[in-house]
This record gives C-alpha cells, structure tokens and sequence, in this order.
C-alpha cells in the first residue's frame, strides 16, 4: 500500500514538472566514476531495459543502442554535469563605454526534462547592462548550453542562467527568458502538441518595470538576414 502511494506521489510530482531547488541535485560521488566506467555502467543498464521490453539485441539495428545511449548520456545530453565542461567566460573592459542593454536573443536551447527524460527544445533571450566588464557573446550562449545539458526543470534553468552571468560579469543587471516545447507535455500525458512553456528570471535594474519592458521588446523583434 506504502508503494502504490509513494508511486502516485512521485508521478504526480512528474506529471506536474515540479522542481525542488534552484540546484542541480547531485549526490556528493557524482564525480568518483570516470566517463568510461559511467559509460560502461549504463549501457548495461540500457541493455536490461531494452530486453524487458523485449527487443532481440542480436538484431544488427539493435546491437549497438546500448553504448550508443550510454555515449550520448555522458557525453552529449548530459555533458553539463561535468564541471570540467564548464566554459570559462573570461570578462573585459567595456572600453568603448556601452551603457545601455545588451541582448542576446534566439538562443537554441537542447535540454532533457528530468521527470521523463524527454527533449526540452527552445529559444532562451538574455541580457545585461554592463557594471564595466563585458562578456563574450559566444560565451552566453556556451553557458545557455552547458545549464541545458542536464537533466532539468526549465524554471531551474533560466535562473542558473541568470546567476552564472551574474556572478562572471559580477552585476546583478542579467535577466533571461525562455520559451520552449517539453516533449513529456507535447508527446505524451496530455499530448499537447502546441503548447510550450516560458519562464524568465530578472535581476538588478531588470525588475525596474520599464527596464523589463526593453528588453521584452527587444526579443520581439524579427531578425532576418
């Protein structure tokens, strides 16, 4: 009885795509096993899955899904569980005296909701006002990705976004809007294909009403080359 109850709670916890904390939760061995042996480990584990679901393993086309999962769990979805992938954003002088916002708009965010392990895909906008360092663009859009390729919770997202530049541009000037497509809502449960979620996060001067409002207007401007 103790099961079945425990089960309805953290299906409804799933169901209702709830975060419990601004962190990742990690256990404190996250880091004790190399890739390869986190790599070996769950092919295993993406082996036994696939025989109970009764897949013959010998076919050609299914022989190599175990490692491949196992590759791509390590090194590609969840590459951002590694501290050592964490991009270095070194900062500079704003020599040239930009005062106003800058924006980094049309972001493409890859993320893996972390209740179903399904694909979170969108469009994450960012933006600063600098405090007399700038960062490198393509440096916000490395922290974007390397936040997104964990297992996540899109609200946990958009403010690990936010305090990671906060704390490299060391302003609390950031903010950062997310829109995107979860496929546990779109392709399963409720199967709505055309819904998708947006979360922002704004810090310093971005909570000033007409602060906000600039930059909101900002991402809704259509770029076309």
């Amino acid at each position: 009885m103790k099961l079945n109850n425990d089960f309805e709670e953290f299906d409804a916890l799933g169901n209702d795509h709830i975060g419990t904390s601004q962190d990742t939760p990690l256990r404190s061995d996250a880091f004790i096993l190399s890739k390869d042996e986190k790599i070996d480990i769950i092919k295993d584990d993406v082996r036994h899955i696939m025989e109970t679901l009764g897949l013959d393993l010998s076919d050609d086309s299914l022989s190599g899904t175990p490692l491949r999962v196992a590759k791509m769990f390590v090194k590609e979805l969840f590459g951002g569980l590694d501290p050592e992938k964490k991009p270095s954003a070194s900062t500079f002088e704003n020599k040239y005296k930009y005062g106003e916002m800058l924006v980094e708009k049309n972001v493409t965010v890859y993320s893996t909701c972390e209740h179903h392990l399904l694909p979170i895909v969108g469009k994450a906008h960012i933006a600063y006002i600098s405090n007399g360092t700038v960062v490198g663009l393509s440096k916000m859009n490395r922290i974007v990705d390397y936040f997104a390729k964990r297992p996540q919770v899109q609200e946990r997202l958009t403010i690990q976004i936010v305090r990671e530049l906060q704390k490299v541009l060391e302003t609390k000037d950031v903010a950062c809007v997310i829109d995107a497509k979860h496929l546990c809502v779109n392709s399963r449960g409720i199967r709505d294909v055309e819904s998708s979620t947006v979360t922002s996060e704004f810090g310093g001067r971005f909570k000033d009403k007409a602060t906000r409002q600039e930059f909101l207007d900002y991402i809704k401007l259509d770029t076309k080359f």
